[in-house]
């Protein structure tokens, strides 16, 4: 029974002897793996996936009569996204055309006076001419009396008489003088009210271009290819001019990664340097990036309170740099990274800089 027990322990003992040589090999290959890693790269597992993700705005209140998209759909550029009830809008604009219609009407009938008022004043144009050659006729009479009267070939009653006439030509071409002039002021009124008229209709023609834009702007489309984030609308609700609808996820620009490295880790990074990325969603893929550009100031300076180390309780602590680094490839390989994912980014040291 003894001998049986000693050949158990020896074979317990055997066992426990390859396990932990086992894990001795496996923790030797690990830190050989990880001293090499931190020799060849610089990495930083502070790393998320980022993408433009834009609000879809309202640019026009109402009550929403449909919906025509669902969370996490794909839409393209021009797709409806949403209806709002736009009868309101189009009244507006029905009302602006009948006030262009109107106003066009009041500029033809005042075309149709200054055309009138033009020919009355031709008339009274050529009254003057007409007046002007009677005063000048009775003058010459009035002369021809004057020295025959001298000459006692005439009687003061006959110069009287001449006389008279001449002043009644006179006040009549004074009178159609006036009556020109009337009817000349007349048409620059009529032409000054004209323009008042055009004016308006050029302001209710904006108008209705503003009214139009709202009755569009009543029907929300994407803006371009994406895919729709969460859905917080539904038919029936009123929703305010300004207010954000839903998200987009904006499928037409490029896929990117915010490293947040150390301070001591960018001194070699240049723009361009190639960088091998790995998902903490696929660890077994690694994605290829491009650095596109390092940050102009660590992170914490961009915050809302800058820490000031003037105040004499001053820690020294290593501060991170924001690198952007754009993910390469095929759109359907780096579609799969999805914004806000943790990746691990490994940038290689050795890499030529010209």
């Amino acid at each position: 029974m003894k001998k049986k027990h000693l050949v158990t322990d020896r074979l317990i003992t055997r066992i426990t002897g390859w396990m932990a040589g086992i894990i001795v090999l496996a923790l030797a290959a690990w830190g050989v793996l990880t001293i090499r890693s931190w020799y060849l790269y610089e990495q930083t597992n502070d790393a998320q996936v980022q993408e433009y993700v834009n609000p879809v705005i309202a640019r026009a209140g109402g009550f929403i009569v449909a919906v025509k998209f669902e969370e996490n759909q794909v839409v393209k550029k021009g797709d409806t996204l949403l209806v709002i009830d736009n009868r309101e809008y189009a009244l507006q604009s029905e009302q602006t055309v009948a006030s262009i219609r109107k106003s066009e009407a009041q500029l033809q009938v005042l075309e149709s006076n200054i055309h009138t008022l033009e020919k009355a004043a031709s008339a009274a144009n050529s009254q003057i001419d007409g007046a002007k050659a009677k005063v000048w006729k009775q003058e010459l009479e009035y002369k021809r009396y004057k020295e025959m009267y001298a000459d006692e070939a005439a009687t003061k009653q006959q110069l009287e008489n001449v006389q008279a006439t001449l002043d009644v030509n006179n006040s009549d071409y004074k009178s159609a003088r006036e009556n020109f002039e009337a009817a000349t002021s007349r048409i620059t009124d009529a032409r000054a009210e004209k323009q008042v008229v055009e004016a308006e209709i050029v302001r209710l023609r904006a108008l209705l271009d503003r009214h139009n834009l709202d009755v569009e702007y009543t029907v929300v489309r994407a803006a371009y290819d994406g895919r729709m984030g969460r859905r917080t609308v539904e038919p029936g609700q009123m929703i305010d001019a300004g207010e954000t609808l839903a998200y987009i996820v904006n499928n037409e620009t490029d896929k990117w990664v915010v490293a947040n490295y150390k301070e001591t880790q960018v001194s070699h990074m240049r723009v361009g340097d190639t960088v091998n990325i790995v998902a903490d969603a696929f660890p077994d893929e690694q994605f290829k990036g491009t650095v596109i550009s390092l940050s102009p100031a660590t992170g914490s300076s961009f915050s809302l309170l800058p820490p000031d180390n003037s105040t004499g309780n001053y820690v020294k602590i290593v501060q991170r740099i924001p690198v952007r680094i754009r993910v390469d490839g095929e759109r359907k390989d780096i579609d799969r990274l999805k914004v806000g994912m943790n990746v691990n980014v490994f940038l290689p040291k050795k890499q030529h800089h010209g």
